[in-house]
């Protein structure tokens, strides 16, 4: 069989001769002090070239500065060091050697280091000693131990793995030599072996050595008994793998999951920023610093800044999001939560954020031209406060860039690595596409809470029939605001329209769909059509609303939700009567608390949602004594956190029977006490206190049907203005009592009557048994009639007329 090149040699493989190695002497700064002929057949370079020149030149592979400074640590202890390098030769190939690194000793003033490497070469021909061959190049560090657990023998693998030479570990224990590498557990494992011969196989642990002092390594090791013929146990042989790679990927995963059980908990930009940076410290890296768009952070505009926009054109401004250190108070940033930063890692622009890959700078330096120019107070701190690590990635989800979030290493002693671009990138990718739906949601909640808002009354008034408060909240639910509404609205005659509603769903349709049914509620109550009418009118649009959403694809090809429905419930107070009419469309029923402090819900038929059909209505009527709270609620009030509708409505109840003059404190205190935190729901209140309209306030008179009677009832309501304090509006009372009288002799059915109220307004109402509607004609110039109801609308503020069990009532108003 073929032999390697070279001469053979009968010499125990794996040992060193002197006198055939590459020498050279270093100075503690790198610069080569001495170099040999030896050196010079190494890598092909002659002293002349290499002298006073730096060593690192020489090197075929990366600069590792944190390996070099624990090296020459352990040299100035006074242990030599070895381990393998690749050199670069001459002529461009790599050169594997075995190299030895002397105790550190003086020339002069000068500490140096004397180096000695040997070229990697095949010692062993085929036709060898194969096992001998084979234990001492394995990949697998091995070793053979007593039973005191002293090294007998060891192989060149873990050698190189532990960076102490053989002779130095021969008849020594592991825990007198890596004292650090959890020898102590190592060894008690080892104990177990000898004393059960049970082997040991593949335990992991994570640990360093003095081949590699600054940076922590995974090994998993086994261990076995070496017994003899007589099944005796001799010793303990163990196995040794370096897993780092292995170890490093399975941290990866790990945290890479975990990250997406931490981050992006809420859909709130800045508490994902921050829950970014406390995840990541200091499991990764000792500081940590997120810093977004503006256009991210605002709820106006379309609130991103898209991926392919021109550098040059858009000139973004970034806000500090989130920042963390293991540093209590962050001493290492340079601006605050909330602060406008700039902050770019030199000789980066704005390209970074929109299409730049993720940057890396193994080893900062605080004294680097370009930091100190351009960013002069970071690198200060990077001085100050050891900073000597960096990745920064720029956060971009969906086409969209967001900002750019840095990672930095300061008390942990080991650079960043490739692999840490890796998951540093991960981290932020997930936490971007966190950020982004965050930035959605809010742009969207924020716009249906303003256009909810916008749709609820600006200001409430009963007149002087009722005195009101409200109060509305938008839920804290991922769905966003829904579809709750409330209103008052005046009538004809001193009454009030109340009414409360609740749109199923959340988000902007809901709160749309809330806007159109409150139009729609107003314009139905200016008809004057009682509570149970109402609601049958409102049912028929919201089904109408219901076919325009039909599940059907839209011609957008956007997906759709359906109309669902709603509840409502309508109330109608007569200050004179005091009576409240009322109907109900599956919505809780009202509380009416007594000015005795009685507490009852009175229940109307219940009704079926709006938006089902094809079911009546029905109303009922109560009597309210004067002063008495007369609340209109949805259920998110009476849900609670335990969703007991009956014991949320008892609460509200017993809130309610608190004495307390204030309605808006009162509303404020129902409102504090029962909505539970989290709020998943909108919650709308309605308070109201009822006034009654005295006999003072209020006249009415039985006219016959004779024409003759107009001008009596005219003088009648001439001679109340004036005793009312009224004399400037006796001349149009007296105009409009008459063509309303006029008109119902004419062309109404008996009984007819006459009343006239004094409230926030005048109002002059005559009633008949006819329920002919009245129209408004426009007489021609040749016309001898037909100008009444023209001349009514041009002398009242409003006028119109409202149907009764017994008729109709034609109804003006002027203001006072």
């Amino acid at each position: 069989m073929p032999r390697p090149e070279g001469p053979a040699s009968d010499d125990p493989p794996g040992r060193f001769d002197a006198s055939t190695d590459a020498a050279a002497v270093l100075a503690a700064d790198g610069v080569v002090v001495a170099w040999t002929r030896g050196a010079e057949e190494l890598v092909g370079r002659t002293a002349a070239e290499v002298v006073g020149e730096p060593a690192g030149r020489l090197l075929a592979m990366p600069g590792d500065p944190a390996r070099v400074a624990g090296i020459a640590e352990r040299c100035r202890g006074g242990m030599g060091w070895s381990g393998h390098i690749t050199l670069r030769h001459r002529d461009g190939r790599a050169v594997d050697a075995d190299l030895r690194v002397s105790a550190s000793f003086r020339i002069g003033g000068t500490e140096c280091f004397l180096l000695s490497a040997r070229q990697q070469r095949q010692r062993w021909t085929v036709d060898g000693f194969v096992p001998d061959g084979f234990l001492t190049r394995s990949p697998v560090g091995m070793a053979v131990l007593d039973l005191d657990l002293r090294y007998v023998w060891l192989n060149d693998t873990l050698e190189r793995f532990g960076g102490i030479p053989r002779e130095q570990r021969l008849g020594h224990r592991l825990s007198e030599l890596l004292p650090g590498l959890q020898a102590d557990t190592l060894e008690g494992l080892m104990r177990k072996v000898l004393t059960t011969g049970v082997p040991v196989t593949d335990y992991e642990y994570v640990g360093w050595s003095w081949a590699d002092p600054r940076r922590q390594h995974a090994y998993s090791t086994s261990f076995f008994p070496l017994v003899d013929a007589d099944d005796s146990v001799t010793g303990i042989c163990y196995m040794v793998l370096d897993v780092t790679e292995r170890w490093n990927a399975r941290r990866l995963l790990t945290l890479v999951n975990e990250a997406g059980t931490r981050i992006g908990r809420t859909l709130d930009v800045l508490r994902t920023a921050q829950e970014l940076a406390d995840f990541a410290v200091p499991r990764f890296a000792d500081f940590v610093i997120v810093d977004l768009l503006e256009p991210v952070l605002s709820t106006e505009a379309h609130g991103s800044w898209p991926a392919d926009a021109r550098p040059d054109s858009l000139r973004p401004v970034m806000r500090r999001a989130g920042m963390k250190s293991v540093r209590e108070g962050c001493p290492e940033a340079v601006a605050r939560i909330g602060d406008r930063v700039d902050f770019l890692p030199p000789p980066h622009d704005l390209r970074l954020l929109i299409s730049g890959d993720p940057i890396h700078i193994p080893v900062l330096d605080p004294d680097d031209e370009l930091w100190v120019t351009e960013q002069p107070e970071r690198a200060a701190s990077m001085s100050e406060f050891g900073l000597h690590s960096l990745i920064s990635v720029p956060m971009r989800a969906r086409h969209t860039a967001l900002g750019l979030t840095t990672f930095v290493r300061s008390l942990n002693p080991t650079p960043f690595q490739p692999d840490d671009v890796l998951l540093a990138r991960e981290l932020v990718a997930r936490a971007a596409l966190c950020v982004d739906n965050a930035r959605r949601y809010t742009r969207e909640h924020t716009a249906a809470v303003t256009l909810q808002r916008s749709l609820l009354p600006h200001a409430l008034t009963g007149g002087t029939a009722l005195e009101v408060a409200s109060s509305y909240l938008p839920a804290d639910a991922p769905g966003g605001v829904g579809g709750d509404w409330f209103d008052v609205i005046p009538l004809s005659g001193g009454r009030v329209g109340l009414v409360v509603g609740d749109v199923v769903g959340h988000g902007l349709a809901a709160a749309a769909t809330m806007g159109r049914l409150r139009t729609a509620v107003q314009t139905l109550a200016d008809m004057e059509m009682p509570p149970d009418d109402l609601l049958a009118h409102l049912d028929d649009l919201v089904l109408r609303l219901g076919e325009e959403e039909s599940p059907g694809a839209p011609a957008d090809g956007h997906n759709s939700t359906p109309f669902l429905g709603a509840t409502c419930l309508y109330a109608v107070y007569d200050p004179v009567t005091r009576r409240c009419a009322m109907a109900r469309a599956g919505h809780p029923p009202p509380v009416v608390v007594t000015p005795d402090g009685r507490v009852s819900f009175p229940e109307p038929p219940a009704g079926p949602p709006l938006g089902l059909g094809g079911m009546a209505f029905e109303a009922m009527e109560i009597e309210l004594p004067e002063n008495s709270l007369f609340g209109l609620y949805t259920d998110g009030l009476i849900e609670g956190a335990d969703h007991d509708m009956e014991r949320g409505m008892a609460r509200l109840g017993e809130v309610l029977a608190e004495p307390g003059p204030d309605l808006n404190a009162l509303c404020t205190s129902v409102v504090r006490q029962l909505v539970p935190v989290p709020q998943p729901d909108d919650i709308a209140l309605l308070l109201t206190r009822t006034h009654a309209l005295g006999a003072e306030q209020v006249v009415s008179w039985e006219v016959s049907a004779d024409p003759a009677a107009v001008a009596e009832v005219r003088a009648r309501a001439t001679r109340q203005m004036e005793a009312w304090g009224l004399g400037e509006l006796a001349l149009t009372t007296e105009l409009l009592v008459s063509e309303l009288v006029t008109n119902a002799i004419r062309y109404a059915e008996p009984p007819i009557r006459l009343r006239l109220l004094r409230d926030a307004r005048l109002t002059c109402e005559v009633s008949d048994a006819s329920s002919t509607a009245p129209r408004l004609r426009h007489a021609r110039s040749t016309d001898e009639g037909g100008r009444g109801l023209f001349l009514v609308a041009q002398l009242a503020h409003r006028w119109g007329a409202r149907y009764t069990p017994c008729g109709k009532i034609i109804w003006a108003e002027q203001e006072i």
